[in-house]
C-alpha cells in the first residue's frame, strides 16, 4: 500500500500558492471609489468683512461734578431710569451756603454805602448850585465856588465807584449761589443710569479734573458697535451698508444692523492701520447690554437668487478619471460676465463630467456660478474616497449622499 504523504504535500503546497495569489490580487486591484456630491441651489452669496468691536449706547453721557465737597445723599443707582434735572446725589453745600451769606452781606453793605454817597452827592450839589447863584451876585468868593464844585463832581465819581462796587458784590453773589447749585448732581438727559462712581461719605475732589459720577445712557433701546477694520478691508465699506453681528451671551442669535459711520481717523497699533467703523442696531427688547463683545460681520457685496455651488466643488479635482467626460464635456466659457473661469465635476449617469464655469461672488461658503452648463437637478462633486477610508481625497460632509462608481 502506497503512503499518502507525498500527495499531501502537494495539496498544501498548491493551496498556499492558491492563497498567495489570492492575497496578491486583493492587494492589487483597484479599490472602488464612493463620491460625495452637493447639490446645486439658489440663494444669497454674500461677501463680508468680519471684524470684533464693542457694543456701546448710542449716546453716553458722563455726569460729573464742579465743586468738591463730601457726598451727602446718592438718589440714583444702577439701572435707575431718570428723567432730565433728576436730582441724583447731593454734596454738603454749608461752605458754599456760607460763602452766598457772606457775599449778600457785601452786597447790602455796598448798595447802603451806595445810598450814603448819593445822599452826599445831592448835598454837594445843592450847595455848588447856591454858591454859584451868589457868586454870580459877588457874594462868595471865587475859591469857595471852585471848592463846591470840586465837591460835588467828587461826590458824583464817588457815586459811580459805588455803583461798581454793587455789581461787583453782585456778581460774587451769583457765582457763589451758582457754585451752591452745583452741589445738586442732576441728570443732564432723559435715560438709564448704567454707571455709579460714587457712595455716601465720599469725599469728591474737583480741584485738578472733574470727576465721573454717574454714566448715564440716554437711549438703551439703540445701541452701535464700535469695532475696528483693518485698512486692507475698509476700502469697501460705506456707510448704509447692511452688517451682522453676534455677541457671546446668544450665540445662536444673529443680530443686523448697519454702517452708520466710518471715521476718517486712522488708528496705528505695531504698524496695523485700522479704521473705526459704527454700526447702529435697534434694540427693543434690550439684550444687548453695553461692553459686550461683538463679532461682527459687513456685508460689502451680495447676490441675491444666485446660482451656487460649494466651494469644495471648485477645489475638487478626481484622481484617475480622466477623459471620462467623454463628449458631454462642454467648451471652457469665457470671463464675459466679469468673473473667474473654473471648473466643477458633476454626477452624470453615474460617471463624473467636467463642467467649465464662470465664478462670480464668493462668500467662503458658496460661489455664485455667473455661467455655465450647470442645471438645478445637477449634484456636483465636492470629494471622494475609497473603501475603508484608504487614498480618501477630501474629507466629506457627513450630510451628503455617497455614489459607488
Amino acid at each position: 500500500m502506497a503512503r499518502p504523504f507525498p500527495r499531501l504535500w502537494a495539496i498544501a503546497i498548491v493551496g498556499a500558492i492558491a492563497v498567495g495569489l489570492g492575497g496578491w490580487w486583493y492587494l492589487r486591484r483597484k479599490p472602488p471609489r464612493s463620491f460625495v456630491t452637493a447639490p446645486v441651489t439658489r440663494g444669497a452669496v454674500a461677501r463680508a468683512v468680519t471684524a470684533s468691536g464693542t457694543v456701546n449706547p448710542v449716546v453716553t453721557v458722563q455726569v460729573g461734578s464742579y465743586v468738591s465737597g463730601i457726598v451727602t445723599d446718592v438718589l440714583c443707582d444702577y439701572n435707575t431710569h431718570v428723567v432730565k434735572g433728576q436730582l441724583c446725589a447731593k454734596i454738603d453745600s454749608r461752605p458754599y451756603q456760607t460763602v452766598v451769606d457772606q457775599d449778600q452781606a457785601n452786597l447790602a453793605a455796598a448798595r447802603a454805602q451806595l445810598q450814603k454817597d448819593q445822599t452826599a452827592q445831592q448835598l454837594a450839589q445843592v450847595t455848588y448850585t447856591r454858591n454859584a447863584s451868589l457868586g454870580s451876585r459877588g457874594l462868595v468868593s471865587q475859591d469857595m465856588l471852585d471848592q463846591a464844585k470840586a465837591a460835588a463832581e467828587q461826590a458824583r465819581a464817588q457815586v459811580q465807584l459805588d455803583s461798581t462796587e454793587v455789581r461787583q458784590r453782585q456778581a460774587a453773589l451769583e457765582a457763589a449761589q451758582v457754585n451752591v447749585s452745583y452741589t445738586d448732581i442732576k441728570s443732564p438727559v432723559d435715560g438709564t443710569v448704567v454707571s455709579r462712581n460714587i457712595t455716601p461719605g465720599q469725599t469728591v475732589a474737583a480741584s485738578f479734573q472733574t470727576p465721573t459720577l454717574f454714566l448715564i445712557a440716554n437711549d438703551l433701546t439703540k445701541m452701535q458697535v464700535d469695532t475696528n477694520v483693518s485698512e486692507s478691508d475698509i476700502g469697501g465699506i460705506r456707510s448704509g451698508t447692511d452688517a451682522t453681528f453676534t455677541v457671546e451671551a446668544y450665540p445662536t442669535r444673529t443680530f443686523t444692523g448697519s454702517v452708520a459711520q466710518v471715521r476718517q481717523a486712522p488708528q496705528t497699533v505695531q504698524n496695523v492701520v485700522t479704521y473705526d467703523v459704527v454700526v447702529s442696531a435697534a434694540n427693543v427688547d434690550q439684550s444687548l447690554k453695553p461692553g459686550m463683545t461683538a463679532t461682527v460681520h459687513v456685508i460689502t457685496d451680495r447676490r441675491d437668487n444666485a446660482l451656487r455651488v460649494p466651494d469644495q466643488a471648485l477645489r475638487y479635482t478626481p484622481g484617475g478619471v480622466a477623459g471620462t467626460a467623454g463628449s458631454d464635456t462642454p467648451k471652457p466659457v469665457g470671463d464675459s460676465a466679469g468673473g473667474q473661469s473654473a471648473s466643477v465635476w458633476v454626477l452624470r449617469n453615474g460617471r463624473p463630467v467636467r463642467v467649465s464655469v464662470t465664478v462670480g461672488l464668493d462668500d467662503d461658503t458658496n460661489a455664485e456660478i455667473v455661467s455655465g452648463d450647470l442645471r438645478s437637478d445637477d449634484r456636483v462633486i465636492v470629494g471622494e474616497q475609497s473603501d475603508g477610508r484608504a487614498g480618501a481625497r477630501q474629507q466629506n460632509p457627513s450630510t451628503a449622499p455617497r455614489l459607488r462608481f
